[in-house]
């Protein structure tokens, strides 16, 4: 489970997210949609202990994430949009590492690579340098060893950056089936289709806040359109950005 409470962080004036407060419960897929600058990757890094919120906290599973920092490592994993890999090692000596790092068994990280290195066609680059791999292969070893130690949260920011269709498809496939087994699964995404297609409940982020969070088919509703996700989208937040114009205080004028 994931628990956000008045959730804030500003950066000198601004303020990137605002008093932010969401329950993702056990086994639920969330994603997140936003306008670029909505604050979606610092409500990520906060969930995941990356930045300091300036006010409100975050637990996982039950802990805190700033004073109870390792209980929350050993049961959620983080894969950012562009994931940090060693380069000099393969695939297969990522996965032990990583699977190392979590203090599994040799057995237990041998059963977990045997499932998961051919879900993400992983065999033909197991013993092929990191460094040499493509941005999509990259992306495909990181969530392969992420899953490795199977959490109980998995927070994820654009995991469909350089993937190809079928690999994509893989990936969603995967996150799904952990999500109804119990993972929580937390997903930043601009692709609203890949939202539609997997989620639970969607939220929308725009200035800082969720302006609104709900299924796909709720979504649509409120906004008065009952057609694709992509125009309720852009209704919800073109009508947050009308309503955040209005409150501005009016340019002054030179005499």
């Amino acid at each position: 489970m994931i628990e956000l409470k008045n959730l804030t962080k500003r950066f000198g004036d601004l303020t990137a997210v605002n008093n932010v407060s969401l329950t993702v419960p056990k086994g639920e897929f969330f994603c997140v949609l936003g306008p670029n600058a909505a604050g979606k990757t610092t409500t990520i890094k906060m969930i995941t202990g990356l930045i300091k919120p300036t006010e409100g906290s975050v637990n996982i599973a039950g802990f805190d994430v700033q004073s109870e920092p390792l209980q929350v490592r050993q049961r959620m994993s983080y894969v950012p949009d562009f994931p940090f890999l060693y380069e000099k090692l393969t695939p297969w000596e990522f996965m032990r590492f990583i699977g190392q790092l979590f203090n599994l068994s040799e057995e237990r990280v041998q059963s977990a690579s045997r499932e998961l290195i051919p879900r993400f066609n992983l065999e033909p680059f197991l013993r092929k340098p990191i460094e040499g791999l493509s941005h999509g292969t990259r992306q495909r070893v990181a969530i392969a060893a992420a899953l490795m130690h199977e959490p109980e949260v998995f927070v994820i920011d654009e995991p469909m950056v350089g993937l190809d269709p079928f690999h994509a498809r893989v990936v969603k496939e995967i996150l799904k089936e952990r999500s109804v087994a119990g993972m929580t699964v937390f997903m930043s995404t601009h692709q609203l289709s890949v939202a539609e297609q997997v989620a639970d409940r969607i939220g929308i982020i725009n200035h800082g806040r969720f302006v609104a969070i709900g299924t796909a088919d709720e979504l649509r509703h409120w906004s008065g359109n009952d057609s694709l996700l992509e125009d309720s989208f852009l209704a919800i937040t073109r009508e947050e950005a009308n309503i955040t114009a209005e409150r501005m205080p009016a340019p002054a004028t030179t005499p």
